[in-house]
């Protein structure tokens, strides 16, 4: 195991480059998120050697709480920040954002960009109980989706749908949108009966995601089949905090939960 730290910096999202498999970003904010500032720290993996050294960091006035990279340009990654801002950052250039989005009116908790070829979107999911769609060359939002009740802690594009992205929130709700319908969710599943803090598509089955609830439980959903989950995965005894799809297999997921333990699922066995 290889270690790197933040020094007096929480850290919330970590993320590997698309393109260099051996560059990381990492989201982090001082003070559990609660006060002070955020870094967004780009470290190197030296795998030979087995060290973490640090590249670049970057510098906001806010906790960062999420962080994804562009597939498209290399050096281009997005943060969301506490005071509902969501920033763009070149780290050939470390000393300020390349561009700053400022429509949110609360917490930026989840980012995502689009992972098809074609398109160049961005998503950005708040506290604010919205979801806002931007064109990274553009300082004003697209689109903005209000389904929820309640904040909004991810939103997610399908991996194979396109136009379609996955939405979860604190009111127990997974809604599946059509970009082109903003007015209201293709599909509105009562996911849990608790808060849902996050989601991921599978990546072998268009169809097909899962859903980490504050409950404990993790579910998997086939959109075509609204009333019940295919599976519920059942261990963690406190909220699901993450969880992600594996890339390298169809039924294998990864959870981390607030009772200190990381989980690697298959459901296939079941």
């Amino acid at each position: 195991m290889t270690t790197f730290k933040t020094e007096n910096r929480h850290g919330y999202s970590v993320k590997f480059s698309p393109n260099r498999s051996n560059l990381l970003a990492i989201a982090t904010s001082q003070y559990y998120g609660f006060k002070g500032g955020g870094t967004l720290f780009l470290v190197k993996y030296d795998d030979d050697r087995c060290m973490i050294s640090k590249k670049y960091e970057m510098h906001w006035d806010d906790g960062l709480f999420d962080v994804v990279w562009s597939r498209s340009v290399y050096s281009l990654l997005v943060t969301g920040s506490g005071d509902g801002t969501v920033q763009m950052w070149n780290y050939k250039y470390p000393q300020k954002p390349v561009r700053t989005f400022n429509e949110h009116k609360k917490e930026v908790c989840g980012v995502d960009w689009c992972q098809n070829s074609i398109d160049d979107f961005l998503l950005s999911a708040s506290w604010d109980c919205s979801v806002k769609l931007w064109d990274p060359n553009k300082y004003c939002s697209l689109t903005t989706y209000k389904g929820h009740d309640r904040l909004v802690y991810e939103a997610k594009w399908s991996p194979f749908l396109s136009s379609c992205f996955a939405s979860v929130s604190g009111d127990g709700m997974l809604d599946i949108w059509d970009c082109s319908s903003p007015l209201r969710p293709s599909v509105k599943i009562n996911a849990h009966q608790a808060e849902i803090l996050s989601c991921s598509w599978n990546q072998f089955y268009p169809f097909v995601l899962a859903t980490g609830g504050a409950e404990g439980l993790i579910r998997i959903w086939d959109i075509r089949k609204l009333l019940t989950p295919i599976f519920q995965l059942e261990g963690c005894q406190d909220a699901v905090k993450r969880v992600q799809c594996s890339p390298h297999h169809w039924s294998t997921l990864v959870s981390a939960s607030y009772d200190c333990t990381t989980k690697i699922w298959d459901y296939g066995v079941s």
